[in-house]
């Protein structure tokens, strides 16, 4: 099973140090203050009362075969305070806000420490009550010397752990029907016992007992698990029925493996993979590697060293941008996903110039919409359910689960008006709208900045 988990690994990886530093990587940074917004499970006692949870619970499909077994892990990261000391003429330690070296500008800074909680359990085992595997990690504290340029001792880095604990409870049920197929209860929860000094206590208190970032990765070793956001007709039912809280599980691995699950904090599709012109993590939210690359490099002297004294991980993310050939940086600009399975040696050019062809003007960008003039977004139309869409349609949206992302489904059941009717290059129709009630509205469409739906995503009103 560890092969199996390696392939998803990267992915996990990935969702493991989602927002851990971003851009301009120094601890100073405002949008570093405030840390960590990914599967935080913080203690019971302090999340009670505010809007922060102490769980997660994933429920998916599986179909396991006779005296199949369940591999789970559990992966999160644990708040290590780290605070900086100076060594003083008189030999003893003081606490400062920074200590300047050479190279780097050390500051006081929370480090994520990987923890891994492993189990394997017969599916037969799990059926009933379930098992459940308790984990608990000792409080602690470590201490780093640190020495300048000339070898001299000048101050020391302390590190300080909570004690953290918390269990993992499994479970499955039989689906209802003919199928052999289960249900599978995966729970996460923070049992830490840690009570707060008082309401006032902030969330910088709870994180160092929280578990941060945590996810599951679940295999079979024989069977299978079910997509939940393209499940088999026969499973819809039960698919819909899976309750997911502040989690959400895909299949994971490569593509058409069904044997392995990730259960992750953030939304993502089925076999998530990172993009392989991707030279290396920027722990950035939403990244844009090319953007943060070229970014990063130009940051400061000064900036550069307060980032490598924040985390190691934010200097090896200043030594990528500082030694990036320039082939690799040219590999980020642009990559066409839909063209790569058909790309190859294209026919030799005619020796004379293509024949006109009626709407179309050669010497016009193929991007540019006068380079056709066989459409027309206004007066183009489209037809769905029987009835003709086009500009000025009134439509309901329903967008499909397996290409769109969290803020498209919040649009499910919205009213929407067709605004323009747009054809990509790959032949494909796209509706261009504005929600109803939006009172931005009128500013998007001054602007061109729509929402935009495909014709099997929307279906017309009645008064169409």
């Amino acid at each position: 099973m560890a092969a199996r988990f390696a392939a998803a690994r990267q992915v996990a990886d990935a969702v493991l140090f989602e927002g851990y530093v971003l851009y301009p990587y120094r601890a100073s940074a405002a949008k570093n203050r405030l840390r960590w917004q990914f599967g935080v499970l913080v203690p019971p006692h302090w999340g009670a009362e505010r809007e922060e949870h102490s769980f997660q619970r994933t429920e998916c499909l599986m179909e396991p075969r006779s005296g199949a077994r369940l591999s789970a892990e559990l992966r999160f990261l644990q708040a290590q305070r780290r605070t900086v000391q100076r060594l003083r003429p008189d030999g003893e330690f003081e606490t400062v806000e920074e200590l300047p070296l050479p190279d780097r500008v050390l500051v006081p800074w929370d480090e994520g420490v990987e923890e891994r909680i492993t189990g394997v359990v017969d599916v037969a085992e799990l059926l009933g009550a379930g098992r459940t595997l308790p984990f608990s990690r000792p409080a602690r504290e470590e201490t780093e010397p640190v020495y300048d340029a000339d070898g001299q001792l000048v101050g020391r880095l302390v590190r300080r752990r909570e004690e953290t604990e918390g269990l993992l409870r499994l479970s499955a049920s039989e689906l209802d029907g003919p199928y052999a197929a289960l249900r599978l209860t995966a729970t996460v929860e923070n049992t830490s016992t840690w009570t707060p000094d008082g309401p006032a206590a902030d969330r910088d208190a709870a994180l160092p007992r929280a578990l941060v970032a945590a996810h599951l990765l679940l295999g079979l070793d024989t069977g299978s698990f079910l997509s939940l956001t393209d499940p088999p007709e026969w499973a819809k039912g039960a698919a819909a029925a899976c309750r997911n809280q502040h989690t959400w599980p895909v299949l994971a691995g490569e593509p058409g493996r069904t044997d392995v699950v990730l259960s992750s904090p953030i939304i993502l599709e089925d076999h998530p993979a990172i993009a392989p012109e991707s030279p290396g993590a920027l722990y950035d939210a939403l990244e844009i590697d090319e953007i943060l690359t070229l970014r990063t490099a130009a940051l400061t002297d000064q900036e550069k060293r307060e980032a490598r004294g924040t985390d190691p991980r934010a200097a090896a993310v200043i030594d990528l941008a500082d030694t990036m050939p320039p082939e690799v940086l040219e590999r980020l600009h642009g990559a066409v996903r839909a063209l790569r399975d058909v790309t190859g040696p294209g026919p030799a050019a005619p020796a004379d110039p293509a024949p006109d062809v009626p709407g179309l003007r050669p010497e016009t960008p193929w991007w540019d919409p006068e380079s056709d003039r066989s459409v027309d977004p206004v007066r183009d139309r489209v037809t769905v359910d029987g009835r003709s869409l086009g500009a000025g349609s009134r439509v309901r949206l329903c967008p499909g689960k397996r290409r769109t992302d969290a803020q498209d489904l919040f649009l499910h059941g919205r009213n929407a008006q067709i605004e323009a009717v747009l054809h990509d290059v790959d032949g494909g129709v796209h509706f261009a709208v504005t929600v109803e009630g939006d009172p931005g509205a009128d500013i998007r469409r001054e602007q061109g900045r729509f929402l935009y739906f495909q014709p099997d995503e929307v279906a017309p009103l009645e008064d169409e």
